[in-house]
């Protein structure tokens, strides 16, 4: 995997909704197999899971991999009591692994959409990917999609949560990012056990990433550290809005009544114009940086474009809610619960209200 810039931040932070001893009996959400490696999976994270402190105080613990638990431990007790998420034995436990990521998202579309083909769970209603605990698993259930006509991807997960159903615990996967990634990473798990809306992931989504950012902030200035630099930020700002270009095209290219001959090739020609594009970005805007290059170089179809976008299309309306609520996590979370009992239209022109507000005009 290159590195988390070079990948939609839904990868790093994605979801896996691992309600599994419900779904064992609820057969008719999906298959037996399925819920059955979701439940060995999540049995096996509860199994090897050791409490941070005992990781920490263990002589054989290397000392690089303790310091990291020894800081994101205080992240944690940050997020309870200065940003009023909740204060419960997740993130205060440890796993290690053996493997890269801890699970395997398989994406799909039809050829012709930009829609993803929804996977519905219990309890936690509908998201945009199913989740395998085994890559093999994750690649045999892509070859199956993909035999049938659609566009799929995989995308390797280093962490998710289970909305606090379990304790869950940092994974050796999640120490491949940045001390400030793996912390903020914390604050964005715990956001979704504070406020969860059952099949509004944009919803989910930006709110609990507008906490991880502000929450990071907050966090940096408690231990008297400058405000990030913003580089990162921008080029993937600027580069998730290249891809959510290329979306659109391709949605009102599948839109347009072509036969299934002319929207192949209009796909293709919208898939390289975009490779050039691309490129006039980069030279003029990022000279010196190929951070993207080998995402833009591989094999693109609809649903490697599924990510983009959704974790942050909101992100501003929760921002403008933040500082109409004074700054004040209680007040701002009691906000946040008023939108999400809403009914999801008015829902949603609530939050666009906002964004007309902070100056960011809605996406359609």
């Amino acid at each position: 995997m290159p590195p988390s810039r070079c990948v939609p931040r839904l990868i790093s932070f994605s979801r896996l909704i691992a309600i599994v001893a419900m779904g064992l009996v609820l057969c008719a959400c999906g298959s037996l197999h399925y819920y059955a490696q979701a439940a060995h999976g999540q049995g096996e994270l509860v199994v090897h899971r050791r409490a941070i402190s005992d990781v920490v105080d263990d002589p054989a613990t290397d000392a690089k991999l303790a310091a990291r638990l020894r800081l994101a431990r205080q992240a944690r007790q940050f997020a309870s009591q200065h940003l009023g998420l909740p204060d419960n034995r997740s993130y205060t436990g440890y796993v290690e692994l053996h493997r890269p990521y801890v699970v395997w998202n398989v994406f799909a579309t039809l050829r012709f959409s930009v829609e993803a083909l929804p996977q519905c769970f219990p309890v936690a209603g509908c998201v945009a990917y199913r989740g395998w605990f085994k890559e093999a698993a994750a690649k045999a259930d892509a070859a199956r999609l993909k035999a049938r006509g659609d566009d799929v991807w995989i995308g390797g997960v280093p962490a998710y949560s289970t909305l606090g159903w379990f304790a869950d615990p940092i994974l050796s996967s999640m120490l491949s990012w940045d001390d400030d990634e793996l912390d903020s990473t914390i604050f964005h798990e715990l956001a979704h056990q504070l406020i969860y809306v059952k099949d509004d992931t944009a919803f989910n989504e930006s709110f609990a990433t507008f906490v991880q950012n502000q929450g990071l902030r907050e966090w940096r200035e408690s231990r008297g550290l400058p405000p990030q630099d913003d580089h990162a930020q921008a080029m993937d700002d600027g580069f998730t809005q290249l891809v959510l270009d290329l979306r659109e095209r391709l949605k009102t290219l599948y839109a347009s009544g072509e036969d299934e001959t002319a929207m192949a090739a209009g796909k293709q020609r919208e898939i390289e114009a975009f490779r050039k594009r691309y490129l006039q970005w980069r030279d003029h805007d990022w000279p010196n940086d190929h951070s993207y290059d080998a995402w833009v170089a591989a094999p693109i179809n609809n649903a490697r474009l599924l990510p983009f976008g959704l974790y942050d299309q909101w992100t501003p309306a929760f921002a403008m809610l933040f500082q109409r609520a004074g700054r004040m996590w209680p007040a701002f979370y009691s906000e946040v619960r008023k939108l999400a009992g809403m009914p999801e239209q008015e829902r949603h022109v609530s939050i666009e209200h906002y964004l007309r507000i902070s100056g960011v005009a809605p996406s359609r």
